[in-house]
């Protein structure tokens, strides 16, 4: 069977729905408490982490070629994503807000669980809709960030972290030595100013105001106000909490993996504004195959950069020589990157074997590990 033949069977897009083994233990959790409320971050972090351990390596390479009504069994998962998300955020607050027999400790970790499901997954699933010219899908991918509270994302990574990726242009490129709390704060703070000014000058070229009826940052706060509204009619002011707290902890993984995706990896300045063109060199790859399976690939983060309009069935691996590859999937990497001095003892090492490998002319990294480079020729 070809690579294409293969790529067309239902049974080799099942995989990719392990998303769905959450639903039922969410629902576990909420209805029993206790110990149950460890199942969610077990599944998918320890026990994805265990079969990466167990099935090793996907080193299989897609047939880029592979045409769009072949993939039909991997995009539904991501088109069915918004409605099974909804019911289980709005689901749990109404759950938690009419007499739910579970204490304050169990309300927070039943929502740390929601924002498993919302942030590791749904944002995932937002990110890959967000990328496609289907305007239905694009629209999907909005719902979903409006469901976490993070819609300037959509700005930031199409417009910035695109573009200008490995650059002091972009916030979300974590510098060398940055532990991830300080990390953390620094995005939140500057991202939305950011995806603003990055829609201000878009706008400017088209030559319309700011408050041009295009600037999708009116769509993004009416479709945030109608998700708060309904958490408020669903719950009252607890269900507004609740709603809130599944998005603090859903941003909180976005960013975790963030910053895992190109940690201490920047484009070499080639003066004059200019820097190198984006290659597989400048994002950490990983080919682990559960993680894979649940992240519908978005380890293979290298090709993703170098091929941004490429749907996730067809992303492609590097090995080691064309891209710096990470030890663990992004389950076991988020968990080690929580524990800064354990992250810079595993991750440093393999940032100055990077540079040296691929630029050993540049002799004093300061600048870039400081993000003093010049900002990026066009850039805001």
């Amino acid at each position: 069977m070809s690579n294409r033949e293969e790529l067309r069977r239902p049974g080799h897009a099942l995989p990719f729905w392990l998303s769905l083994g959450t639903v039922p233990l969410v629902v576990i959790e909420a209805w029993f408490g206790g110990w149950t409320l460890i199942l969610l971050p077990a599944y998918a972090w320890w026990l994805v982490t265990m079969l990466d351990t167990l099935l090793g390596r996907n080193e299989d390479q897609p047939d880029t070629e592979t045409p769009e009504d072949a993939l039909g069994w991997y995009r539904a998962i991501t088109l069915i994503w918004w409605p099974i998300q909804i019911a289980v955020i709005y689901g749990t607050i109404w759950w938690v807000t009419h007499g739910a027999d579970l204490n304050g400790f169990e309300i927070v970790a039943l929502m740390f669980g929601v924002g498993v499901i919302s942030g590791t997954i749904g944002i995932v699933y937002a990110h890959e809709l967000l990328h496609q010219k289907n305007r239905m899908e694009r629209w999907l991918g909005d719902l979903l960030l409006a469901s976490v509270l993070y819609s300037h994302f959509r700005t930031e990574h199409l417009l910035v972290h695109h573009l200008w990726v490995g650059t002091p242009r972009d916030a979300v490129s974590a510098r060398y030595n940055e532990g991830f709390h300080r990390f953390f704060w620094r995005v939140i703070r500057e991202c939305p100013a950011s995806a603003w000014r990055a829609e201000r000058l878009k706008l400017a070229r088209a030559k319309r105001p700011v408050w041009h009826r295009s600037n999708p940052f009116w769509r993004y706060g009416a479709l945030q106000l109608t998700a708060l509204a309904l958490a408020f009619a669903i719950g009252g002011w607890a269900g507004l909490g609740l709603f809130v707290l599944q998005a603090i902890f859903a941003i909180w993984q976005l960013e975790l993996t963030n910053y895992v995706e190109h940690y201490g990896l920047t484009r070499e300045y080639l003066g004059e504004g200019r820097y190198e063109h984006v290659l597989p060199r400048h994002s950490w790859n990983a080919d682990h195959t559960a993680s894979n399976w649940l992240l519908i690939n978005l380890q293979r983060h290298s090709d993703h950069h170098y091929k941004p309009d490429r749907r996730f069935p067809l992303l492609q691996t590097y090995d080691a020589e064309e891209a710096p590859q990470l030890p663990f999937g992004y389950p076991g990497m988020t968990a080690l990157a929580m524990i800064p001095p354990l992250w810079r003892r595993r991750m440093n090492p393999r940032v100055r074997a990077w540079r040296k490998r691929y630029y050993p002319h540049i002799e004093d990294w300061t600048p870039y590990r400081e993000g003093r480079t010049p900002m990026p020729r066009g850039s805001v």
